[in-house]
């Protein structure tokens, strides 16, 4: 089926604008690509390095040049909830992999932070740089070329795009992505966001604000909400990159464990060594990052994924922008009301049918390219469906409901959410942002109001507690930059902006830092580009100016003359205190050579 005629123009335009890259690229993944086992170009000596830990049984397998090689990249760690089911999926790939004919092997481990533990913190700002450190640690796993296919274990925000970017790297090796799941639903997210504003106005205490977080994030996995971990697992489903099915799956129950040994497997049969070889390389091409586009924006996804993508799709020599993710917004219905965008968490979305009705409504109404690649085969037409547990304890799979589970959380085509997908670009004499509006009423999304600038999250918070901020106003956040101190995410402002915007008054917030996929009811125009480091208007706004932010319209400016704006000086600060601290110091090289929000803020 062919896709919509507004869906296959930007996908034209960006095959068009990637040409030259795209077609660079793709020799250099026929280049690497093999016949034989990668491992046969090795010599005697750096062999038996490569299997001198090995069962004898393995190291037998891997002393010739036919049998597949699996190398696993793990971002396992027992501190966060989300990588520590992790922790057995060696084993049980290890295990899938003797029984199919193959080996698999850890290449290696990469780092995973979590944003909600750094929020605020300043170990924040090494957050959006450590995608880039888990590409090159990926690298570093699979450099030892020992291997035929690779499976990589990540869920959260950096990492999943860092994993991405490696397994692009490496194109010539077929790559499986292998999710461990959402926790079970905890205290409900409006209940969490409550508290969060009663702390916020002084009217409960910490033991009430950490006995209800405690009840929110209480166990292994992902955090329940719709931020950019789970919005993570929609791209990889999407893209073709994960087995159908397995996004939303919890962990530590026999369906998850299946699901692993089964994209071992699969990980086995498109290797080149059999007649399935499917390098990601050329399986993720155009329209695969175009339908993760329409995911993205079908499900009011993380605003994270605006760079994201970008730095993703560069990596296959795929050239995307935000206007290519802006106009698909403006074809796409948003079809999922998860929080923050809604009360339900991803396991209502998944009960509700999940991603394989997801996928379904959006390939029957020609927003998604069905003809593409995927880990699976060919089409996507597969991944439209319900993965379920089959009495031998093997994956069954029945095609997804007819209908919704519960319209409230995830509606078919013909009764979306709203026509338009959550991501719009704002441009305007400020530059170019981004704001999610599918959780902004309508109401709240034209504000017109002074300016208070601010440098720091916590000067805002001090105003706030001070009373000071009970009026009209846009609050403008600078040198939040990726040259300025890393991109750090802003959410200590969401409780005190909610509670003012609850009080009646009109507020929004303008920044060149990131929100991510917990931007809420409150008007947020961020990654604002060019950064107030690089000498960007928003450096020139002062205290009083007026703002005028129209979601609708699409526009953001500051309410002054072109010549008085171009006359002013842009605001400088001392921003060493940002620069030293929790391993800051170590990634000034980062600071200098990151390149802009919307070319996907990389250091490479």
């Amino acid at each position: 089926m062919t896709a919509r005629r507004e869906i296959e123009a930007v996908t034209e335009r960006i095959r068009e604008r990637s040409r030259p890259a795209r077609e660079a690229y793709l020799a250099r993944v026929d280049a690497a690509a093999g016949s034989v086992a990668n491992r046969a170009v090795l010599s005697c000596g750096n062999l038996a390095h490569g299997f001198a830990a090995c069962a004898p049984a393995d190291k037998e397998a891997l002393s010739g040049d036919r049998v597949p090689n699996i190398g696993i990249i793990t971002s396992y760690n027992d501190m966060l909830s989300a990588h520590q089911p992790f922790e057995p999926f060696p084993r049980l790939i290890k295990e899938a992999a003797r029984e199919a004919g193959g080996v698999a092997q850890v290449a290696g481990g990469v780092p995973a932070m979590c944003d909600g533990i750094t929020q605020g913190q300043p170990g924040m700002e090494l957050s959006l740089f450590s995608r880039d450190v888990i590409a090159m640690s990926a690298a570093i796993g699979l450099s030892h070329n020992m291997f035929d296919a690779a499976v990589y274990l990540g869920v959260c925000d950096k990492i999943v795009p860092g994993l991405v970017v490696a397994a692009l790297t490496f194109g010539h090796l077929p790559a499986v992505f292998i999710p461990a799941g959402p926790m079970t639903s905890g205290l409900p997210n409006d209940e969490k966001a409550k508290i969060r504003q009663l702390y916020a106005e002084g009217k409960v205490g910490r033991d009430a604000l950490l006995e209800s977080e405690s009840k929110s994030y209480h166990g292994p996995g992902t955090c329940t909400f719709y931020g950019t971990a789970n919005s993570n697992q929609m791209l990889m489903e999407m893209m073709g990159l994960h087995t159908p099915g397995s996004s939303f799956v919890n962990p530590n129950t026999p369906l998850r464990d299946a699901l692993t040994k089964e994209a071992a497997r699969r990980a086995l049969a498109i290797t080149a060594l059999g007649n399935e070889y499917t390098p990601v390389g050329r399986m993720i091409d155009e329209r695969s990052i175009v339908n993760g586009i329409v995911g993205l924006n079908a499900t009011g996804g993380s605003t994270n994924h605006t760079i994201h993508l970008i730095a993703m799709a560069a990596a296959a020599g795929i050239r995307i922008t935000w206007t290519d993710i802006a106009e698909i917004s403006d074809v796409v219905p948003l079809l999922a009301r998860v929080y923050p965008n809604g009360l339900a968490d991803v396991n209502h979305f998944h009960a509700a049918g999940g991603l394989g009705f997801l996928i379904r409504e959006l390939l029957d109404a020609g927003y998604l390219h069905e003809d593409v690649r995927t880990v699976w085969g060919e089409g996507l037409r597969p991944y439209a469906i319900e993965a379920k547990l089959a009495p031998d304890g093997t994956v069954a799979r029945e095609p997804a409901p007819a209908e919704s589970g519960d319209e409230k959380v995830l509606a078919p085509v013909t009764k979306a959410f709203q026509p338009t997908g959550g991501i719009r670009l704002l441009t305007g004499n400020l530059g170019n942002a981004i704001i999610k509006v599918s959780a902004v009423k309508p109401e709240h999304r034209l504000i017109e109001a002074p300016a208070i600038v601010f440098h720091e999250q916590e000067e805002l918070q001090a105003a706030f507690k001070a009373g000071e901020l009970d009026r009209d106003f846009v609050a403008v956040i600078r040198f939040q930059g990726p040259k300025a101190n890393g991109m750090p995410e802003l959410h200590k402002l969401t409780p005190a902006l909610g509670v003012l915007q609850d009080r009646g008054f009109h507020v929004a917030l303008v920044t060149d830092g990131r929100m991510s996929g917990a931007s809420g009811k409150v008007p947020a125009a961020i990654h604002v580009t060019p950064e107030a480091l690089d000498g960007g208007p928003i450096s020139k706004i002062t205290t009083g100016d007026i703002i005028r932010l129209d979601a609708d319209a699409g526009t953001l400016d500051v309410l002054v003359s072109a010549d008085d704006l171009a006359f002013r000086e842009p605001d400088r600060i001392d921003l060493t205190p940002h620069h030293f601290g929790m391993g800051r110091e170590l990634f000034a090289a980062f600071r200098q050579l990151a390149s802009r929000a919307d070319q996907g803020a990389a250091v490479f």
